[in-house]
């Protein structure tokens, strides 16, 4: 996916945090896009890196790419 799907989708993705030189350590950085395999999840915020991968933009329902396309 060249652009994200809708202004929220890429507000969240592009969040950059003043206080957290890391994503996954900010609890206001909620959906983490994976360039790699173009997909997109939910941040868990326990201490590490994991994602839940999601199917669909929590804001304007469009179907995401699931990396295995």
């Amino acid at each position: 996916m060249a652009e994200h799907c809708c202004d929220m989708m890429r507000a969240h993705v592009e969040n950059v945090c003043d206080q957290h030189t890391d994503r996954f350590e900010c609890p206001d950085c909620l959906i983490h896009h994976s360039k790699v395999r173009d997909s997109y999840g939910l941040i868990i915020h326990d201490g590490g890196t994991s994602v839940m991968t999601i199917s669909y933009c929590p804001w304007c329902a469009t179907k995401l790419p699931n990396g295995l396309d």
